[in-house]
């Protein structure tokens, strides 16, 4: 893995991606195995720090696939659930145990540092043979009706290189390249939300089997992320509506502290701790793109769309989406044009995931979720069913769609019963929805949520 400078690279490729996180590894070397000449471009070098450390269950078969499955394991920290804690009463929680969902295959998962799982990745990509290349920007793509893209990258050293490509995947994550440049990025009008996270040392850890779980807290603002690493280091991070994040006056850090003292239960926890590094802030935390493909390309993770990191779905949608993805991109390869049927089987599936998990997380935060979530019931099977959504089961046909259907009936119906404090909760989120932009009259696909 190099720049450009004083490689051989060829002038073109079947496939080219966009982006070496867990997405644009998975596809490259799925890919390669279907006998396609992959090119991947990462304009950083792994590592580099990345939050978004929890996986989920249904990653192992997707790391197993991939031939890793050992590798994580041994710089994972082994998470065989959540904890999940209100702020009424202080200190009332609940641990989700993924043992006990539907489909008990998968029944833990792992925390993981992104900076190591991310470059084994990647290298394991290389080992498949992939054509990897870090330090090198993509700076503009070239779409031919009919013909092979122009993909124009820039190395470290200034020099620029041309590639001709079959097909282009974008992976590039939250820089989502292609969606900024032809005009498809929008902020998601349903859910708007904005993040400080940092990593900590030192801070208060669960014992024995309870280690390496999640702990998510609900607190007057949002909600907290605590999730333990294998090096002793804990990622804490805060999701909060934007109204809240206006009131900073002082420093980032200064801040930080100020919020986690909101909440008694991951103050408690980081007492005796202190930053390992300073605290990072991100706005405009959900977006989505009024396309997911298009002549010549694809979008896929997080260069498509990214909902909230409440239930840790990022990852396993990069790595789902791409594996849903390898399908759609051959048979485009293959024909020598746009494989439309194809891609839309695709966007279909993946559509339907995503729309399942939005769900849940644009009511994460409301008193009615909060009450479900504190007393759960496994009448008809509906805890099991929930916990498998949570597990990222939400792309099979697995048995999900009755027991999720009488959960959400039931949610509605402690809404009714709690209908103040629902209508609070609404009117607050809608406050801090971000505008809605004007649909696109150009052949936009359906919204993911």
């Amino acid at each position: 893995m190099s720049s450009l400078e004083g490689v051989e690279q060829p002038a073109k490729c079947d496939v080219l991606v966009i982006g070496g996180g867990p997405a644009g590894s998975t596809i490259s070397t799925l890919l390669v195995e279907k006998g396609w000449r992959v090119v991947l471009l990462e304009k950083d070098h792994h590592p580099r720090f990345h939050i978004g450390e929890s996986l989920l269950p249904m990653n192992l078969p997707i790391l197993a696939r991939l031939g890793v499955l050992e590798e994580v394991a041994k710089i994972g920290l082994f998470k065989p659930g959540i904890e999940i804690s209100s702020p009424s009463p202080p200190g009332r929680s609940h641990t989700f145990y993924f043992e006990n969902t539907l489909d008990q295959d998968y029944p833990y998962a792992f925390e993981v540092r992104r900076s190591e799982f991310d470059a084994l990745l990647l290298a394991n990509s290389v080992t498949r043979g992939v054509a990897v290349h870090q330090g090198v920007k993509v700076t503009d793509v070239t779409f031919q009706k009919g013909g092979a893209s122009v993909v124009r990258a820039r190395a470290e050293d200034g020099s620029e290189r041309n590639w001709q490509a079959g097909f282009v995947v974008d992976a590039s994550g939250r820089d989502a390249l292609l969606s900024t440049r032809l005009g498809l990025k929008e902020r998601n009008e349903k859910h708007n939300s904005a993040a400080i996270f940092a990593h900590f040392k030192n801070a208060l850890r669960r014992e024995g089997r309870d280690e390496g779980n999640i702990a998510l807290y609900w607190f007057e603002h949002g909600w907290f992320w605590m999730i333990p690493l294998a090096d002793g280091a804990m990622s804490v991070g805060a999701v909060c509506w934007p109204d809240y994040l206006k009131t900073r006056r002082g420093g980032l850090d200064e801040f930080f502290w100020e919020t986690i003292r909101l909440c008694p239960g991951v103050a408690q926890r980081l007492e005796s701790s202190e930053l390992v590094r300073p605290a990072t802030a991100t706005g405009n935390f959900s977006y989505w793109s009024r396309r997911m493909w298009g002549e010549g390309y694809l979008l896929i993770g997080d260069a498509y769309a990214f909902i909230d990191p409440v239930f840790s779905s990022g990852v396993y949608l990069a790595m789902h989406s791409a594996t849903l993805a390898v399908d759609a991109v051959d048979s485009c390869v293959s024909e020598g044009r746009t494989a439309t049927a194809a891609l839309r089987r695709y966007e279909k599936r993946v559509l339907r995931g995503m729309r399942t998990l939005s769900w849940f997380i644009y009511r994460f935060t409301t008193p009615a979720m909060q009450n479900l979530f504190m007393a759960p019931r496994n009448t008809l099977s509906m805890e099991q069913a929930v916990l498998s959504v949570l597990s990222g089961d939400v792309f099979r046909k697995n048995g999900l769609a009755l027991p999720i259907a009488l959960f959400k009936t039931l949610y509605y119906l402690v809404a009714a019963i709690n209908l103040g404090r629902s209508w609070g909760a609404y009117r607050r989120r809608k406050q801090n929805r971000a505008p809605v932009h004007p649909a696109s009259t150009d052949g936009a696909g359906p919204r993911p949520v």
